[in-house]
C-alpha cells in the first residue's frame, strides 16, 4: 500500500498526468453523449467536469497541481476562439443582410442577462461581491474575470459561474427551443453563443455550421457589449439593495 501511495505521489505532480486525465475524461464523456443519442443531460463538458472534479476530490489533489497540466488546454482557448472567425467569413454576406436583428438581439440579450441577474441576486440577499461576480456570467471566462475584478467582485467566483452558465445553457437549450418553437439555425446559434458562450457555441456546431457561425459571432459581440454595459448597469442596479 505504501508503494502505491509513493507511486501516486510521484505521478500526481506530473503535468502530463493531469493533461491525460482531462483528455480521457472528455473522451469518456463524448462516448457517453453519443451512446445516449446526444441527450443534453449528458453534455460532455458537464460530464467531464464531474469526472475530473471527482478524481481531484478522491485523491485530494490541489487545483494548482491539476492546472499545471490543464494549462496546455487552457492555452488553446485563444487559438480556438480566433479559429471561430472561419465560419463567420463563410457567412459574411448573410450576416451583413441580417445586421439589424443581430444588433437588436445582442443588446436585448446582454442587457437582460445583466439586469435579471443583478435584480434576482439582490432580491435573494446576495452580498455585493457575489452580485458583481454574477453580473458578467454569460461571457467567456477571461472577460468575466476581468469585469468582476475591476468592479470589486471575486474573479474566481465569476469563473465558476461562467462554467455553470455554459453547462446549464447547453443542457437546457434543446428543450427550450422546442418549447418556444424556435427552429431557425441562426436564431438557435446566436442564442446559444450569447447566453452560454463557448459551451453554447460547441452545442451550436452540433446543430449545423450556420448555427455555429452565428454562435461564434455572438460570443465576441456579447463579450464586448457586456464589458461596456456591466460596469455602467451593475452599480446603478445595486443601489436598489445597498
Amino acid at each position: 500500500m505504501n508503494e502505491v501511495n509513493e507511486i501516486w505521489a510521484s505521478l500526481s505532480t506530473s503535468s502530463l498526468l493531469w493533461l491525460t486525465v482531462t483528455l480521457l475524461a472528455y473522451l469518456i464523456a463524448q462516448k457517453l453523449y453519443a451512446w445516449s443519442n446526444w441527450n443534453s443531460l449528458l453534455n460532455p463538458v458537464a460530464v467531464s467536469i464531474i469526472l475530473v472534479v471527482s478524481l481531484l476530490l478522491a485523491t485530494k489533489t490541489p487545483y494548482q497541481t491539476y492546472f499545471q497540466g490543464a494549462q496546455f488546454i487552457h492555452f488553446l482557448l485563444g487559438p480556438t476562439t480566433v479559429a471561430l472567425a472561419i465560419p463567420l467569413y463563410d457567412l459574411r454576406i448573410q450576416l451583413a443582410k441580417n445586421w439589424l436583428p443581430v444588433i437588436l438581439g445582442l443588446f436585448a440579450g446582454a442587457f437582460t442577462a445583466i439586469v435579471s441577474t443583478v435584480l434576482i441576486a439582490g432580491a435573494l440577499g446576495a452580498s455585493p461581491e457575489t452580485i458583481i461576480s454574477l453580473a458578467p456570467k454569460s461571457v467567456t471566462t477571461p472577460i468575466a474575470m476581468s469585469v468582476a475584478e475591476k468592479l470589486g467582485g471575486l474573479p474566481a467566483l465569476s469563473a465558476a459561474l461562467v462554467v455553470l452558465t455554459g453547462v446549464l445553457g447547453s443542457i437546457t437549450a434543446g428543450p427550450l427551443f422546442k418549447f418556444l418553437n424556435i427552429n431557425g439555425a441562426a436564431a438557435q446559434g446566436f442564442a446559444l453563443g450569447l447566453s452560454a458562450h463557448g459551451m453554447g457555441t460547441s452545442r451550436a456546431f452540433q446543430i449545423d455550421a450556420d448555427a455555429g457561425a452565428y454562435a461564434s459571432l455572438a460570443i465576441g459581440l456579447t463579450g464586448l457589449t457586456t464589458a461596456l454595459l456591466a460596469p455602467a448597469l451593475t452599480p446603478l442596479l445595486m443601489k436598489l439593495f445597498f
